[in-house]
């Protein structure tokens, strides 16, 4: 009995030991946001040294949420009179910025 009882104790503190690994291993891993984040910044270092490729930060990210990144970064990099964003009337009517009649 005093065999099982070793036999009990060891594989049960194993057992533990295995699960709090494993635990803490998950717990260290970067979240999805940490991850684009990293890329983020990634694509930005890229853009100012003239760099072209995926980087090495983004290949967890995945292919819809890069396109969106590399699309943001570029639009980013734009000067600011290239960036054109639409202005709104009260009525809805777009200003003249797209070749539309202005009110």
């Amino acid at each position: 009995m005093k065999r099982r009882t070793i036999t009990i104790i060891s594989a049960a503190a194993l057992a533990f030991v295995g699960l709090a690994t494993g635990l803490i291993i998950w717990l260290l891993q970067p979240s999805y946001d940490d991850i684009v984040k990293g890329c983020q910044k990634a694509l930005a270092a890229q853009s100012k040294a003239d760099r072209e490729g995926k980087p090495n930060a983004c290949k967890d990210v995945k292919e819809d949420d890069y396109g969106a990144l590399v699309i943001s970064n570029a639009f980013d990099n734009l000067p600011q009179k290239d960036q054109d964003v639409l202005d709104y009337y009260d009525d809805g009517s777009i200003n003249d910025s797209i070749g539309g009649d202005t009110p």
